[in-house]
C-alpha cells in the first residue's frame, strides 16, 4: 500500500512538473518582457527576460508545488517575482495594471494551448505495442494538467490580497491615497494567502472560476 502511494504520488508529480515549471516561468517573463515594453528596464538588466527556469526558481514556491500537489485538489506554486520598477513608466499606474495582467493572461493562453495539444494527442491514438504507447497516457495526463494547473495560476494570482498581481490591478484602480494603504497590507499577504489555502477558503472562491473557465477551453477542444 505505501510503495503504491508512493508511486502514485511521483506519478503525479512528474504530470504536473513540466505544465508547473512552465506556467511559473512564462508568467515571471510575462511580466518582465511586458515592463520591458513600457520602457523599465529592471528585469531584463536582472536577467529575468529567459525561459531558462533556474534564474525564476523560488523555494517556497516550489516546495509549496510538491505540498499541494501532493495534499490539494489543486495545485499552487509560484516562481521568484521578477523586479519592476513602476518609475520609468510615462503612467505608473496604468502600467503596474498592464504588468499585472500580463502574467495571469499568459497562463490563460497557456492552458488554452494545453487543451489544443490535448485534443492532437487524444485523436492521434497509438497502435498497441508501439513506442508512443508508452507515452501516451503520459501525455494526456500531462495536457490535462496543464489546463488545470495553468487556470489556477491565473485565477489565483488575479486574488485581490496583496502582492499577488490581483492586488497591483486593485491599487491601479483606487485613488492614491487607498492604494497606499492597500498595498502596505503586502507585508501580510503572505501569512494571509496560507491561512485562506489551509483553511478551503480561498479554493472555495476560484474553483468555480477554474472549472467555468476548464469547460470552456473543452468546447474549444471539441472543434478541433
Amino acid at each position: 500500500m505505501i510503495n503504491t502511494d508512493i508511486a502514485a504520488s511521483v506519478t503525479k508529480i512528474a504530470v504536473a512538473f513540466v505544465p508547473m515549471l512552465l506556467g511559473m516561468v512564462c508568467h515571471e517573463v510575462a511580466h518582465g518582457w511586458v515592463a520591458n515594453k513600457l520602457g523599465d528596464p529592471t528585469a531584463k538588466a536582472a536577467g529575468r527576460l529567459t525561459l531558462n527556469p533556474v534564474p525564476h526558481i523560488d523555494p517556497m514556491g516550489t516546495a509549496m508545488f510538491v505540498l499541494t500537489a501532493l495534499t490539494s485538489p489543486f495545485i499552487i506554486g509560484w516562481a521568484k517575482p521578477v523586479p519592476v520598477d513602476g518609475r520609468w513608466f510615462k503612467n505608473p499606474r496604468k502600467g503596474m495594471i498592464l504588468v499585472s495582467i500580463a502574467g495571469p493572461l499568459t497562463n490563460f493562453i497557456l492552458a488554452v494551448l494545453f487543451g489544443v495539444l490535448f485534443a492532437i494527442v487524444a485523436k492521434n491514438i497509438p497502435e498497441a505495442g508501439s513506442l508512443y504507447a508508452s507515452a501516451y497516457d503520459f501525455l494526456r495526463n500531462m495536457c490535462v494538467a496543464g489546463i488545470w494547473i495553468n487556470l489556477t495560476l491565473g485565477w489565483f494570482n488575479l486574488m485581490p490580497f496583496p502582492p499577488l498581481d490581483g492586488s497591483h490591478i486593485v491599487a491601479g484602480i483606487l485613488p492614491p491615497n487607498l492604494a497606499y494603504k492597500y498595498q502596505s497590507l503586502a507585508r501580510y499577504g503572505f501569512i494571509l494567502i496560507i491561512i485562506l489555502l489551509a483553511t478551503g477558503f480561498l479554493g472555495r472562491i476560484i474553483s468555480p472560476l477554474i472549472t467555468g473557465s476548464a469547460d470552456l477551453i473543452q468546447q474549444l477542444i471539441y472543434l478541433i
